[in-house]
């Protein structure tokens, strides 16, 4: 049975998604249904009445809060049923978990350990979010019928761009160069650049490199447990790779909230800032469709790893030099579940 890190902020839902219904969704394996208040807050409560174990995410929203579909006990945002058709009094047991839930960047994020740990400071963090300059294109989802280690895996191995994404990102002068690996307590990042190279014709689309080579980097960031951040620098070559020459060029950050749903199914969050063609809708809408093409190119490669662990019953018969980085990741989230446990 897969295990999770419980005591953390994960990504249920768009914000928007929420309108006058509520909305079952399973994260960590357990069934939550959220909802709108009617001052407006989020609440998100287990999906099932403690009746006859109806999901509750069936029933329909109330002054109150959310009313069962089948026999139309009331319960309250924090879970606690207030109001019982026919009947004076409220059985002790009427009853379901809430979850803390928290609201930034679009997302409404839960809560799915200890409430007393859920601190909002904890919440991720998004570089350049609201930042001038920077272009923004959000609502991303997917789901990937994998593991969410998988995907993990999947997010810290630049060497597959290459091979799996040839159609889209790839770029096969990347195959032979080597990755480096850096760690921190709450991130890794595995990264790699390809020196003096020519700008692709895309490249010369957006910027004047002034016929000039280009240095270009890939940064695959993981921030345990559950989000990515790719980002993707392509500048004049023979700078100093600081931040402030990166910026210079073209650049691109890619963040994925990997939130399992259950052991072989992941819902895939995502969204994405861009340093140039600000306010460009139509150049939005063509990244958006290339971006939900590379991550479907990802799905296929994920769902076939599904099927064939489980026909073996193992994650993989060999490894390679390039598995440094995804190892290091899974350990990492192996290290947050020991320590909860």
């Amino acid at each position: 049975m897969t295990k999770f890190a419980r005591n953390h902020w994960y990504a249920a839902l768009w914000a928007r998604e929420l309108g006058d219904a509520p909305i079952g969704r399973r994260l960590l394996d357990e069934p939550l249904v959220l909802f709108r208040k009617k001052d407006g807050g989020i609440a998100a409560l287990t999906d099932r009445c403690p009746h006859r174990l109806v999901p509750l995410s069936m029933g329909v929203l109330v002054d109150r809060g959310i009313r069962c579909g089948y026999h139309g006990l009331e319960f309250d945002a924090s879970g606690r049923c207030v109001h019982a058709p026919s009947q004076d009094s409220i059985p002790p047991a009427a009853q379901v978990r809430s979850f803390p839930v928290a609201q930034r960047y679009g997302l409404v994020w839960v809560w799915m350990g200890n409430a007393a740990l859920a601190d909002p400071a904890l919440l991720p963090v998004i570089e350049h979010y609201d930042s001038p300059g920077w272009e923004r294109i959000d609502g991303g989802y997917q789901h990937h019928p994998s593991n969410y280690l998988n995907i993990v895996e999947n997010l810290m191995d630049p060497a597959h761009t290459t091979f799996v994404h040839r159609l889209t990102i790839g770029n096969p002068q990347a195959s032979n160069e080597p990755v480096k690996t850096e760690r921190t307590d709450g991130h890794i990042v595995a990264y790699k650049w390809l020196l003096n190279s020519q700008p692709s014709p895309m490249d010369k689309q957006i910027m004047d490199f002034q016929g000039g080579s280009v240095d270009r980097g890939q940064f695959f960031y993981y921030h345990v447990p559950s989000m990515s951040r790719v980002d993707i620098v392509t500048m004049p070559a023979g700078l100093e790779h600081t931040e402030e020459n990166m910026n210079r060029g073209l650049r691109n950050n890619s963040y994925k909230f990997v939130v399992p749903e259950t052991g072989s199914s992941t819902h895939f969050f995502w969204l994405h800032l861009r340093n140039y063609k600000v306010g460009d809708q139509e150049w939005s809408d063509k990244m958006r469709n290339n971006l939900e093409k590379t991550f479907l190119e990802d799905r296929e490669i994920e769902m076939a790893m599904q099927r064939s662990q489980q026909e073996l019953g193992v994650r993989q018969l060999a490894g390679l030099q390039i598995d440094r980085a995804p190892g290091m990741a899974l350990r990492m989230i192996d290290k947050l579940i020991q320590a909860e446990s």
